[in-house]
């Protein structure tokens, strides 16, 4: 099934070709909203599918195709609103300093989008995915790069999306689909691919990041890469509700087996009495967690080597040792470790690199000054977390100042919740400093749409030559700011 150069290249032009059948915003949002009724006819064969090669479980992938519908139909509904396409009107106004010309911006699609699928969400971020839905609702054809551990239903799901195009007359060919390594580094250096958009390890995103920095036209890259989530438990809330969020960290890290992107990887919890039974609640739940079976043989691999080589460091112990469990499943566990040694730059620095499975490291501290040390030295993240006690969520104590200081390490900052579960919604962002992705937008919730459009500004222009979102009878109805005031 690998694709040959030469079949990515025809998948691409031919992508590139059927542009023109997304220019009508009211096709581009039928089409989205048929897509999502066709998965949801072909749903019970999809999911099957997607169980035998991924064993994620049907409860679980079922729950994860009715989000990927709802995204695609959230899109629909971004597209008939319009407000993506930011436009502004400014007529002239002799009297500025310097005087303003009449100058209408919009923002136009890219061209053809490059999709690398993620292993861990076959349906939510893959070929039917967030970066796939964003760019058709943007006007941008796609080709994806299936991803090796779902191929059968990578093509399915490429049928039924396939399918609901051709119900509106619009060429299959907007949604190309190719596989294997070669034909993604193929993909990504072909000069008809506008963007790119890409999640999973550090290693194969930055590979590729720098692929599309170096084409004679570089091109965006928007790659979610890997992330720690870090979690700050201040002792005052471990002394008010111990037991609720040791129970409840241990649900989040073993979520999926821990094989979330937003999986809580480094804890923060006090050295003290009220941190012991943090400890021993996330021992007594970890301990009852059965052994999970992760999405391939590589992964489980890197992760059976990954935790014992942390669990080798001095000072590190393991009260629920993760690792092997048969020849096919993994065991989840947690680490522990005095902050103090993640203070300063050594051996230890492994903690602080995400380990892709069921296991988090707690980290003791002794005072807030080691958590701040330990803090100024962690990478980008996705999320970043406190557990507040009552008062310090009521803004006593230094609990505004906590959020802010976990402000620059994240995209989202989560108050007495866990990371798990990335809603999708318009204020969403799933995003954040490198390495958790390579650019500042998000890939979930409505301002996705934005990686995939540039802006464009026509000055003096006839308002016969203009598209119709630019005029001043504004025919399509579109939310707008004209000379200077918000119109919807």
């Amino acid at each position: 099934m690998e694709a040959t150069a030469q079949e990515v290249d025809a998948a691409v032009r031919a992508a590139h070709d059927a542009r023109g059948a997304l220019a009508d915003r009211g096709v581009r949002a039928a089409f989205l909203r048929t897509a999502a009724e066709e998965l949801e006819a072909a749903k019970d064969g999809l999911v099957e599918t997607a169980d035998a090669e991924t064993a994620l479980g049907t409860v679980r992938l079922t729950g994860e195709l009715a989000r990927t519908c709802y995204q695609l139909r959230a899109f629909a509904d971004i597209v008939d609103e319009g407000a993506f396409l930011d436009v502004v009107i400014d007529h002239p106004d002799d009297t500025a300093t310097p005087p303003v010309p009449d100058l209408r911006r919009y923002k136009v699609p890219l061209g053809v989008v490059a999709v690398y699928s993620a292993s861990n969400f076959p349906f939510a971020f893959s070929v039917p995915g967030g970066d796939t839905a964003s760019a058709l609702a943007a006007g941008c054809p796609v080709v994806v790069k299936a991803h090796p551990d779902h191929p059968a239903l990578s093509e399915r799901v490429a049928a039924v999306l396939r399918r609901a195009a051709a119900r509106h007359g619009v060429p299959e060919a907007v949604v190309g689909l190719v596989h294997g390594f070669e034909a993604g580094i193929e993909l990504i250096k072909h000069p008809l691919i506008a963007a790119a958009g890409f999640t999973g390890s550090v290693r194969g995103g930055r590979a590729l990041f720098d692929a599309a920095a170096a084409r004679p036209v570089p091109i965006p890259f928007h790659g979610e890469l890997g992330s720690l989530n870090p979690v700050l438990v201040t002792e005052a809330a471990a002394a008010e509700r111990a037991e609720e969020i040791g129970s409840g960290l241990a649900g989040s890290m073993t979520l999926g087996v821990g094989q979330f992107c937003v999986k809580p990887g480094l804890v923060f919890a006090p050295a003290g009495d009220a941190g012991d039974r943090l400890l021993k609640s996330l021992t007594d739940t970890v301990g009852g967690t059965g052994a999970g079976v992760l999405l391939d043989h590589r992964m489980r691999d890197n992760f059976v080597a990954g935790v014992a080589e942390r669990a080798q460091l001095p000072d590190v112990e393991a009260p629920v040792a993760p690792g092997a469990g048969d020849e096919h499943t993994v065991s989840p566990g947690f680490l522990t470790v005095p902050a103090a040694r993640l203070a300063e730059e050594g051996e230890h620095d492994l903690l602080l690199e995400e380990c892709f499975g069921p296991v988090t490291v707690v980290a003791r501290y002794q005072d807030e000054a080691e958590v701040r040390s330990v803090l100024t030295r962690l990478p980008g993240n996705l999320t970043a977390t406190v557990h507040l006690s009552e008062r310090e969520a009521a803004g006593e104590g230094r609990g505004a100042e906590i959020v802010e200081e976990l402000t620059p390490l994240a995209g989202r900052v989560l108050v007495n919740a866990w990371p798990t579960g990335v809603a999708v919604a318009p204020a969403q962002h799933h995003g954040g400093p490198y390495p958790a992705t390579t650019s500042t937008s998000t890939s979930v919730g409505g301002t996705a749409i934005e990686r995939w459009l540039r802006p464009v500004a026509y000055q003096n222009t006839p308002e016969a030559l203009l598209p119709p979102e630019l005029r001043d009878d504004n025919p399509l109805g579109l939310p707008r700011r004209f000379n200077g005031r918000l119109e919807r």
